[in-house]
Order: C-alpha cells, then structure tokens, then sequence
C-alpha cells in the first residue's frame, strides 16, 4: 500500500462521531443536524428533469473533455458573473469535472513535481537533505487539501485564519524561502468555515507572487454564489486576473460547482476553468484518470448554470436562515453575519469539543467543533474554541436549533456564576 495513506488524519466527522459516541440525549427533542455542509433546499425541478429527459445518453461513453455544450454554457456563465466575456473560452479554459472535490484533489496529484529544483537550487531542508514541494493552504480548511498534497507527496504547509486579520491568512508574513518552495496555493473564498471573502488587492497580491515564486493557486469558489448583499458577490481570481492585466489566467485556475449553488450535491457537477497549459495538462491526466462526466449529468448542468432565478431565491432562505438564527444567539454568543457561504463561525464559552458533545447530549443538536477543521501550529489552532453551524436545515429547525444553543449558553452562564 502507498506508504502516504497511513500520514492521513480522520476525517472530522469521524472524530465527531467518536466524540457523541455513549451519548444520550434528550428522547423528547428530535435531532437537528447542524454539522455537515450539505445543502437541504429542494433541487430545482428542471434540473431533475433535464436528468431524466436524457437518460439515453448513457448508451454513449461520454469525453473527459466534455461536451461543447456545456463548456460553452460555462462560458457564458463565467463571462456575465467574473465579467470575463471575450477572455474565457470554452475551447481553451474550461474542463467539467464530478463536483469539486474529487477535482480538487486529482489536481494536486496532476501538478506536483516532487523532483522540480527552485530556480536551479535544491530544495533542502535545515539537515540538509531533500525536502518536498510545499502546498499552502488555510486553516481552519476543507480537509481535501490535506489528504491532496500528502498523496501527492508534497507538504501541507498551513496558513493561520485568525480573527485578528478577518479570518483569511495573512500572506504578507510568508517568507520568500516558503514562497519558492511552494509549487500549489489552495485558496477557499467564500471561505469553509469562515464565509471570509478574500478582496481583490490580495488576489491580485497573490498572483502577482505566484508569477514570481512559480506556482499555480488552485481556487475553491464553490460558495462564491452563496453571498448576503445582493449587490456585492464575491471576486473571482480569474476576475482578478483580467483586471490587473493577466488575460491569459497565468498560474491561476478556480473550481465551481452545482452543489451548493444550485442544491444539487448528488449531481456531482463543477468545472475547473483558467490557465490554459494548466487546463490542458490536467485533461491528460482526467482522460487516465477516467473520470468523465455522464451524459445525462452534462445536459442538466447546462439548464442549471444558463438559469440565475434559482440561485438568486436560494440566497434569500440563507439570509432569512442567518437573520433568524442571529437574532436568538447574537446578544448571547460571539457571532457575527459571514460575507457569504451558510456557515456560522461561532466562538464557546468553554473548549469546542466539551460544547459539542454537551450540545448533543443536553439538546440533541449537532454541529462541528471548530479544532476538527484546524490543525495545531506554532501559533495555535486557530479552530480552538469554535464551532461550525451549517444552516442548511429547513428554516423552522434552525430556529428551534439556535433556541436549544441558547439554553446551553444559558446553562453554562449560571455554572460559572
């Protein structure tokens, strides 16, 4: 067996399930599941329809490359939403892909070279043998990014998202020497868990580096369509990219998907868009890799990204969500309205593990310690004493969740009075 597979963590929500293990909440309160990011928002009917409508596309293997259609509906949809019309093309840029996750793992194993030299010098570490390739990457983050660079036989190398600085990392504090061992930055914005959004001076920042120091930023925006104001979404790097001059998308490529945007995760529909060598090497690899999307899956995400109607209501029952649950726990606990994704990022009062469980146990509510999401460094977990809340429950439940929280903050409030 490859020998990396044993440097992999648990999964969180195997730690969290060894945390509520023996408990034994309240039969009279029903469960309310607050710790996975799955959305529960009905998909939308014409999605489901376009599924059945072609189902005899599955008498035909499909391409890894996927069908112009689809690729040109992308296009379209990238050019009005990041304002990338006559840069993006559909021929060049654009690759669907079976959602982002399995994307954006596949993508590190496809450009990680564990024998590249840094500008003709090794990469040595402080004894002076060979060191691996780095892969930066936020923390707290969405744990495939680990599991990616580890299997890809580089080095997670992680970037503390504290409150202090809004909860995206501060990239200004990264040395040169960490910046020329880095060969993939991994990005979340909309971040998971924080919903921080990173703003376009430090996207344009990060890629003016990534030119310099040689390396590709891999950019998750899976929530970028999950925002509050209306008038304000939420930059892309290719965005960013065009407006400070780089229309070729160098060193930059970005991950999107159905799942949340459009309550479809068990479509298992995204796309993986940007530099064009970038996009063309990873398609060679996807064709070994036999991983093309199904026909029947290319026709219904066509309706779904040439349709905004959908997207546009379910920002609105996220906003409702956050401005009911924030009503209840916002004079109580240290929260606050993320600038997107559908995540509260939540401090306790007590250690985050010891909240969870007595949640569970004292009101049969479940969400996700904030450390299972962080990894310890020098300065900390910046997870530590946090929780994840996913408001992706019917609205009615999430009201009844955030009173149950409030009656455990209360509770603890009289313990230590």
């Amino acid at each position: 067996m490859n020998p990396e597979l044993a440097k992999l963590h648990p999964y969180p929500f195997e730690k969290l399930a060894e945390l509520k293990a023996g408990g034994n909440p309240p039969e009279h309160l029903n469960h309310i599941a607050l710790s996975i990011g799955e959305p529960k928002h009905p998909t939308p009917g014409f999605i489901a329809e376009a599924v059945i409508e072609h189902m005899h596309g599955l008498s035909t293997y499909p391409t890894t490359i996927g069908t112009l259609e689809l690729r040109l509906a992308i296009e379209k949809w990238l050019g009005n939403r990041f304002q990338l019309t006559g840069y993006i093309q559909a021929t060049r840029h654009i690759l669907p892909v079976n959602g982002t996750r399995e994307a954006l793992f596949a993508f590190a194993q496809a450009v990680v070279d564990r024998n590249q030299e840094d500008q003709g010098v090794s990469q040595l570490d402080l004894n002076g043998s060979q060191s691996a390739p780095l892969i930066l990457m936020p923390n707290p983050f969405y744990q495939i990014y680990e599991g990616a660079a580890i299997l890809a036989g580089a080095e997670p190398y992680f970037l503390n998202c504290d409150s202090d600085n809004n909860f995206i990392p501060d990239f200004s504090a990264v040395s040169a020497d960490i910046w020329d061992r880095c060969q993939l930055l991994y990005l979340c914005s909309p971040g998971n868990p924080t919903g921080a959004v990173i703003d376009q001076a430090t996207l344009t920042m990060l890629i003016e580096l990534a030119h310099k120091h040689n390396f590709i930023i891999a950019s998750d925006e899976c929530y970028s369509e999950i925002y509050i104001d209306e008038t304000q979404p939420p930059t892309g790097l290719l965005e960013a990219a065009v407006k400070a001059g780089y229309t070729d998308f160098s060193h930059c490529v970005i991950f999107h998907s159905l799942s949340k945007r459009s309550n479809a995760p068990g479509l298992r529909s995204g796309f993986v868009a940007g530099d064009e060598k970038v996009i063309k090497d990873f398609l060679r690899y996807r064709t070994y890799h036999g991983c093309a999307m199904p026909l029947p899956t290319q026709a219904a995400s066509v309706v779904a990204w040439q349709d905004e109607d959908h997207v546009i209501y379910n920002r609105k029952q996220y906003r409702e969500k956050f401005d009911a649950v924030l009503a209840i726990l916002g004079r109580n606990m240290n929260v606050s309205l993320p600038e997107a994704s559908f995540y509260l990022w939540a401090e306790t009062p007590i250690s985050d593990t010891e909240f969870a469980r007595r949640l569970f146990d004292e009101q049969n509510v479940t969400v996700l310690p904030g450390s299972f999401l962080a990894r310890d460094t020098e300065k900390g977990n910046p997870g530590k004493n946090r929780i994840r809340m996913a408001l992706v429950a019917p609205i009615e439940e999430c009201i009844n969740a955030a009173h149950r929280i409030l009656s455990l903050l209360e509770a603890i409030q009289a313990e230590n009075s």
